[in-house]
């Protein structure tokens, strides 16, 4: 097959274009970044370097392609990050419709099927919402949980502090996910006949708040490490001290808040997957232990 896939060399992305081009298929990979393209032709892909709000570019790169995998690069500097995913999902939309293609990975995020009061992923919501009116593509969304590798952004609080915590509580439940299942779940869709427009929900395990603070703190000697519950306001400012943008703080205190209430959560459970991916919490913690 013939598959372009966007996201760069990501944390999904490179490994997703591993494994399809260790079966054998041809990958363009889109980076907006053209110091990458030596790296991506490296693996063995094509390089396409280009902007995902550039319509024509990607057009370009959809063409004569029997598959493709989208997701929206992050934005720190976005003034509405709903905004900025919901214009890339239209933009993508548009170029998916004058290339042709006729099968479409998307990654979404669990959440997605709430239109508001999630943070970003209000904006993925948008983008599922836009491709449904695709007409004569099938479309399979993604929807991954809180992604492990989130928590190596509280190393410093760890480390500082001597706690984990966000503005939910410890018995809170997570549905967590490594980005090599993600990958894995992208590269058996992409190379798998659907229909229609369809969602996957993707998992490698599930524990609460307080078990992660667990694992991740047996793992770094630090058995007895504390999941600690703060306030928004105070949430907030935590963010905002370590250097996030205020936009994007905010946006993060509204996913907790959706978390918090379990509504993040709730079509999940109601719709659980059938088999979960291969990287359990310890294992995560182990890495975690590498890098801390």
């Amino acid at each position: 097959m013939n598959i372009t896939i966007t996201g760069s060399l990501g944390n999904i992305s490179k490994p997703l274009a591993e494994t399809l081009i260790a079966a054998g298929h041809q990958v363009t990979i889109i980076s907006s970044n053209a110091a990458k393209a030596q790296e991506i032709e490296a693996l063995g892909a094509t390089a396409a370097i280009g902007s995902v709000e550039d319509v024509a570019f990607l057009t370009s790169a959809f063409s004569g392609k029997d598959a493709i995998y989208t997701m929206v690069p992050p934005n720190f500097g976005a003034s509405n990050i709903r905004e900025f995913i919901s214009s890339v999902g239209e933009k993508y939309a548009a170029a998916i419709e004058a290339s042709g293609v006729k099968r479409v990975v998307n990654l979404s995020s669990i959440g997605a099927h709430l239109d508001g009061g999630t943070g970003p992923i209000s904006g993925l919501h948008d983008v599922e919402q836009t491709y449904s009116k695709l007409d004569g593509v099938a479309v399979k969304h993604l929807r991954p949980a809180f992604f492990y590798t989130n928590f190596y952004g509280n190393a410093d609080m760890i480390k500082h502090a001597g706690i984990l915590g966000s503005n939910y509580g410890a018995e809170t439940p997570l549905v967590l996910v490594h980005p090599n299942d993600i990958a894995a779940a992208a590269a058996e869709e992409l190379q798998q006949d659907f229909t229609g427009k369809e969602v996957r929900y993707v998992a490698s395990d599930e524990s609460t708040a307080a078990g992660v603070a667990s694992a991740l703190g047996a793992a770094i000697g630090k058995p007895e490490l504390p999941w600690v519950e703060f306030n928004d306001e105070d949430a907030l400012g935590g963010m905002l001290q370590a250097g996030l943008p205020e936009v994007m703080a905010k946006s993060y205190v509204e996913m907790g808040d959706a978390t918090r209430s379990g509504k993040l959560y709730a079509h999940y459970f109601a719709n659980k997957p059938s088999s979960f991916g291969k990287v359990k919490l310890e294992d995560f913690a182990a890495e975690f232990a590498k890098a801390f």
